[in-house]
């Protein structure tokens, strides 16, 4: 994997993505996805990132992660993804690399778009049409977020500083409307 360009800064936050090969997928079932859920709980803790929210689709996947220690980002995805992909690639009989390069990383630089980019990540499925509605996508933190799944990848305090309650945010992001200001200035942060 090439090395990661850019510099990583303790307690900043960063939305990180990336993409597959075409005509490849980053899950083909429930297993992958829990499995590399499992591999996100070892790792954050271990290099002391933040999940502050997330989200896994069939070819590929969002976060917004703050950094807590001088330990990079760049450290605690390479691992995760690196493991991911050894797997599978032994579990598909399959051979080289998933992604189409190294994961891309934004700096978030103003503090109010952290809850815009949360529910851009979490609407993913919604607006990629695999789901109706938030809440039916297993493969996010959305469910924890709003109180409907127990879980360890999420933030509460990050939660409570910016809503009062989940309905607050489930509200948030059901009123999403996509001519906002904020949508809009958010396209520097987006996957596209």
């Amino acid at each position: 994997m090439p090395r990661r360009k850019g510099f990583f800064t303790s307690g900043a936050y960063y939305h990180i993505f990336n993409r597959v090969i075409e005509g490849e997928v980053l899950f083909r079932d429930r297993g992958n996805y829990l499995y590399c859920i499992d591999l996100m709980k070892r790792n954050g803790s271990k290099y002391r990132n933040n999940v502050i929210a997330y989200c896994l689709m069939p070819n590929h996947y969002h976060f917004l992660l703050e950094q807590k220690s001088n330990q990079p980002i760049s450290t605690f995805v390479s691992v995760l993804y690196n493991a991911y992909v050894q797997k599978v690639n032994q579990l598909w009989g399959r051979r080289g690399p998933l992604f189409r390069g190294c994961f891309r990383h934004v700096l978030v630089e103003r503090e109010e778009y952290l809850i815009h980019l949360c529910r851009y990540i979490h609407l993913n499925p919604v607006e990629a049409g695999i789901v109706q509605n938030p809440e039916e996508w297993p493969y996010s933190n959305y469910l924890e977020w709003i109180n409907k799944r127990s879980g360890d990848l999420q933030d509460p305090e990050f939660i409570q500083t910016y809503f009062r309650s989940a309905q607050d945010y489930q509200g948030f992001v059901l009123d999403f409307d996509v001519e906002s200001k904020f949508e809009k200035q958010l396209s520097s942060y987006l996957l596209e």
